[in-house]
């Protein structure tokens, strides 16, 4: 059974019966329907009511923004002030400016339910509601001046991310707080904070649950190659292809095939083979290539070496064993000897 809400001290629906009982049968039907606040929940369009009477869907809008019109001149609506109250006092204590899938969900899971409190929303003089767009999501807020305040932190909080970040809950938080707290000098409430960071579209949380833009394919994780950096770079260290094969299945629920995994990731350059099937992440400062190159790139680096730092530096590089650097070295159309043992590119 549907958990009901233990927040508001009224029933939303029981003031909605009053409300629609100021308008005609007609009336009162479109408005359930449009609102999901009959027995079926799901909010009609303009056009599936206009159908269902015969008129235009443009005659729907009408009758809605009459009906609306009718209720807030009523006797009933002013009775029912003490409950708009309560509910924008509810709304002022989540945080003002809320997502309006979020706030409903924190009040009931109940569908019904939500959609006899959306419905007062917009009925109620306390709230505006902030229609979804490219950068946000649904919204309503008791607060313009704050939702301004809001929205400009969190443009602010995108521009610092690059494409490649990825930040913890905790910092995230943080960033925004720096944001927001040049417009809001007594910010103080991390939770509230936290809500307002899912108003945004363009930034988004992975499956690890950490932070970044939302376009980025650390974030909106799309395949088996999204997921298995994810679970390298948690893992902060080289993993077996079967390794992160299993680790995608288990943390993601994504049945990941071992021989899938390792061709996807000899394929992306975000990966780079260190050894025997297993893979780092470039980032970390790996570079791809074959333990001859490896060598080379250092040798081009850093000078002539002996053989003891060469050994040192490439095992950095690549798990391999120490011989098989040892052989490579000892290829002559590669690599020589000085006299004074020390070895470079040929």
């Amino acid at each position: 059974m549907p958990k009901s809400s233990v927040i508001l001290s009224f029933k939303p629906k029981a003031v909605t019966k009053e409300l629609l009982g100021t308008l005609s049968e007609r009336a009162q039907d479109i408005m359930k329907k449009r609102y999901g606040l009959g027995a079926e929940t799901e909010r009609q369009t303009l056009e599936a009511i206009g159908k269902e009477y015969g008129i235009t869907r443009e005659r729907v809008r009408q009758i809605e923004n009459f009906s609306l019109s009718t209720i807030r001149r009523s006797d009933e609506f002013v009775k029912a002030e003490p409950f708009f109250e309560e509910l924008r006092d509810s709304m002022d204590d989540y945080g003002k400016v809320v997502k309006e899938s979020s706030y409903l969900d924190h009040l009931s899971e109940d569908q019904g339910f939500q959609n006899h409190v959306h419905f007062l929303l917009v009925l109620g003089d306390y709230f505006e509601k902030l229609r979804e767009d490219d950068d946000f999501f649904h919204r309503w807020t008791v607060d313009e001046d704050l939702a301004e305040k809001v929205h400009k932190g969190l443009k602010n909080l995108y521009k610092e991310l690059s494409d490649d970040d990825l930040v913890s809950g905790t910092d995230i938080v943080s960033k925004f707080m720096t944001h927001l707290r040049k417009e809001m000098k007594d910010l103080r409430d991390e939770e509230i904070a936290k809500r307002w960071l899912t108003l945004a579209k363009f930034i988004g949380q992975n499956p690890l649950g950490e932070w970044g833009v939302s376009h980025s394919p650390n974030v909106k994780a799309r395949g088996v190659r999204d997921l298995a950096y994810l679970v390298i770079r948690d893992h902060g260290s080289p993993m077996h292809f079967t390794e992160v094969a299993s680790s995608i299945t288990e943390r993601f629920g994504k049945k990941a095939h071992q021989a899938t995994v390792h061709n996807e990731l000899i394929k992306d350059k975000r990966f780079v083979l260190v050894g025997r099937g297993l893979y780092a992440l470039r980032e970390w400062g790996y570079e791809r290539g074959v333990v001859r190159d490896v060598i080379k790139d250092i040798l081009n680096e850093e000078g002539p070496l002996k053989k003891e730092d060469i050994v040192d530096k490439v095992l950095k590089e690549r798990h391999v064993k120490e011989n098989t650097i040892l052989v490579n070295l000892q290829n002559s159309k590669y690599f020589k000897k000085d006299k004074s043992g020390r070895y470079k590119p040929v």
